[in-house]
């Protein structure tokens, strides 16, 4: 059950670190497969600033805390899945417990917190850290009508004026993207080479500005951006837009174990959520590419379930 008392030291099949729509829909599937279960989530998911997410069937226009509770309620139904929330893992190692089964050791931190985990299996579930570009403002304003997927988010702007912040070298890719939606997009890439001059011609061509000054400030109310007021004063009217923030993967816990990551730091996992150390998975945002819909991150936890599930029993899966 949910938030229950554990013992000083925990004996699981699996230990899932991160209790987002990746992880919880592993620990859905895990439970359905009679495992034992330990969900350990710090609860500071990188969508906690947003008011509705959207794409994940059913579940349109929901508040992403409410669809963690959902499926937090759902998990209440399998006594195996403990979900542990506002702890966190610190450091896995490998075991030498074979005996038990387990090929894990984690520490966790947190009021509730066991002070051992042994675990035949890991699934890294912890998604991302959002660093958002150093502007003035912005932080009132995302989540509201500033966001970082125009997949989740741009419907609701379409045809309106917006902004794309941002200081990343594929900043004018997302522009090609979101002007899908709209017609009238301005890029500010605050001062940043983000954009080079063959791009900008490019974008301009599509009829996308680009405006390479700082911007001194964001203008508006109650979380509803009207303009970006630039140095020098000049000031353009957006109703909306989008930021493209620096992702970090938040995985130092993993620091005692070899696992592969690609350029960014994400896990690289097979298409079945395996690393390259046996009994560790990845699934959602820790993995690469990175960041995903919550749709698609909950997909990827239920796959890497089902895997995972064959593994330890040691049946060949065609996934």
């Amino acid at each position: 059950m949910t938030d229950t008392p554990v013992p000083d030291e925990v004996v699981v099949d699996v230990l899932i670190v991160g209790g987002g729509p990746a992880g919880l829909s592993a620990a859905l599937n895990l439970g359905r497969a009679r495992a034992r279960v330990l969900v350990v989530d710090a609860d500071r998911p990188r969508n906690a600033a947003t008011v509705n997410s959207h794409g994940f069937l059913t579940r349109d226009g929901i508040p992403p805390h409410e669809l963690r509770r959902l499926a937090r309620a759902e998990l209440e139904a399998y006594p195996d899945v403990q979900v542990l929330t506002r702890c966190r893992v610190t450091g896995i190692r490998s075991s030498m417990l074979h005996g038990q089964g387990a090929r894990f050791a984690a520490t966790v931190e947190g009021r509730k917190a066991p002070r051992s985990v042994l675990a035949r299996s890991v699934l890294v579930a912890t998604g991302l850290r959002e660093t958002l570009p150093d502007v003035p403002g912005l932080r009132g304003f995302y989540g509201m009508s500033l966001f970082s997927c125009a997949a989740c988010d741009a419907w609701e702007l379409q045809d309106r004026p917006l902004a794309l912040i941002g200081e990343a070298s594929d900043l004018a890719d997302r522009a090609r993207l979101i002007a899908r939606w709209t017609d009238a997009l301005t890029v500010f890439t605050h001062g940043s080479d983000a954009i080079d001059t063959i791009e900008e011609a490019e974008l301009a061509a599509s009829g996308i500005r680009v405006e390479r000054r700082r911007i001194a400030e964001l203008e508006g109310d109650r979380g509803l951006i009207t303009a970006v007021r630039l140095e020098g004063g000049t000031r353009v009217p957006v109703e909306g837009g989008f930021v493209r923030p620096a992702w970090d993967p938040a995985l130092e816990f993993l620091a005692g174990v070899p696992v592969d990551r690609d350029d960014d730091g994400h896990l690289v996992i097979d298409r079945s959520g395996r690393t390259n150390v046996p009994g560790l998975y990845g699934a959602g945002d820790a993995a690469a590419p990175g960041p995903q819909q919550l749709i698609v991150a909950a997909g990827q936890g239920a796959r890497a379930a089902a895997v995972l599930i064959h593994d330890l029993i040691g049946v060949t899966t065609a996934h």
